[in-house]
């Protein structure tokens, strides 16, 4: 079924437009990592399925919730949940400070590979632990992981972690078999721990292949979690929680205890419902709106204005737009957006210095508000030559 223009995809927070943007009025905002589309159908009927019923007490989460999900998974990426312990979590960042809280000390290092998601750098430096760079490089050919200088950083004794953004937001990767298993092996080789963050695992466009973490680790001796649920996968990080899977029991109780410290599985019965629901019901939407990012990095590809590229996209609905050619600075860059374009894009120095120069861009939304931004940047560009 053709997704359908959303009603109230653009309805943001004017306080954040205010901050980021200079305010909301005439601005185009695609900044928010969320599908700017009606979301699927048998979700929707599935909270309000659960809203008639009337009763939001406590609810104990059934088994069928987690069986869906590997149900999916096992459906769309060959994998299983065999010899894997399923852990229940809010969120994404509250597993990877959990995590951090539990397997490092304070003081230890964590690797990260900017330009990367805003909110690891500062779970870390939260938790009193230390942020160890190995910068992503730029190539021809796109991103790689700088694996020489990722093997450096490992061998030092006080660095006890990574973070893997697989696949990376912003930079849209879906990282091959060839380079997990590098990774694998420098961290198994220097006991680092690996918390993969798979969460927009789900989000791979053709012909590109999401690879879970986990099979590329089985019998090699690192250590690893990671996080997965539908949350990006379906627009729902405001109702569903979110999972931590891994084959590690001592990290499974470590998180398990943790959490029931501070009671972090408390359950939501609208989050049930549509967890349900969208694991269950959801393929088809997903399918189609797949397609629809597919035709919406085309049309940046084929009419973005000269000076500003687009990275391939072989992951995520996150076009990363490249203006470097445009010899601005990065805040600069993030005013001639809001007050030129009109556009409310995320600058890329937020995920990273190497973000510089950059913005990411969600394209799950109509052609109509692809087009519409284009267009923005094509009178801006313009302008700025005249």
């Amino acid at each position: 079924m053709p997704l359908q223009l959303p009603m109230n995809a653009q309805a943001t927070d004017p306080a954040s437009l205010e901050r980021h943007f200079g305010g909301g009025e005439g601005l185009l905002p695609l900044w928010i990592a969320e599908p700017y589309l009606d979301l699927a159908p048998a979700v929707v009927a599935a909270l309000q399925e659960r809203a008639d019923i009337g009763w939001y007490g406590y609810e104990v989460r059934p088994e069928s919730a987690i069986g869906e999900f590997w149900k999916w998974t096992s459906i769309r990426h060959d994998w299983t949940g065999a010899g894997l312990a399923t852990i229940v979590s809010p969120s994404v960042g509250t597993s990877i400070g959990v995590l951090i809280d539990q397997l490092t000390e304070p003081g230890d290092g964590v690797i990260l590979q900017p330009p990367v998601f805003t909110d690891f750098k500062s779970l870390i430096t939260a938790a009193k632990r230390t942020v160890v760079r190995n910068p992503l490089e730029l190539t021809d050919d796109g991103y790689r992981m700088n694996l020489d200088d990722l093997a450096k950083k490992a061998a030092d004794p006080t660095t006890r972690a990574l973070i893997l953004c697989s696949p990376h937001n912003p930079v849209g990767r879906v990282w091959t078999v060839e380079e997990l298993e590098a990774v694998v092996a420098i961290c198994a080789r220097h006991d680092v721990f690996v918390i993969a963050d798979e969460i927009h695992g789900d989000l791979t466009l053709p012909p590109a292949t999401f690879v879970p973490f986990a099979e590329v680790a089985k019998g090699t001796g690192v250590s690893w979690a990671a996080l997965h649920g539908p949350i990006k996968t379906f627009g729902l990080a405001g109702v569903c929680d979110t999972l931590v899977v891994t084959d590690d029991d001592r990290v499974a109780k470590l998180f398990e205890t943790r959490s029931s410290q501070l009671h972090l599985t408390r359950n939501n019965v609208f989050g049930i419902a549509a967890f349900e629901a969208a694991y269950r019901s959801g393929a088809s939407w997903l399918d189609d709106m797949l397609e629809l990012v597919q035709a919406n990095q085309a049309l940046l590809d084929a009419e973005l204005p000269d000076g500003i590229e687009v990275a391939h996209l072989e992951g995520t609905y996150l076009a990363w737009l490249d203006f470097r050619s445009l010899r601005m600075d990065a805040r600069e860059l993030a005013s001639w957006l809001a007050e030129s374009a009109r556009l409310g894009l995320s600058p890329g120095h937020w995920f990273g210095r190497e973000g510089a120069g950059f913005a990411r861009m969600t394209i799950a939304a109509p052609p109509e508000q692809i087009e519409d931004a284009i267009a923005r940047l094509q009178n801006a560009v313009a302008t700025l030559k005249r």
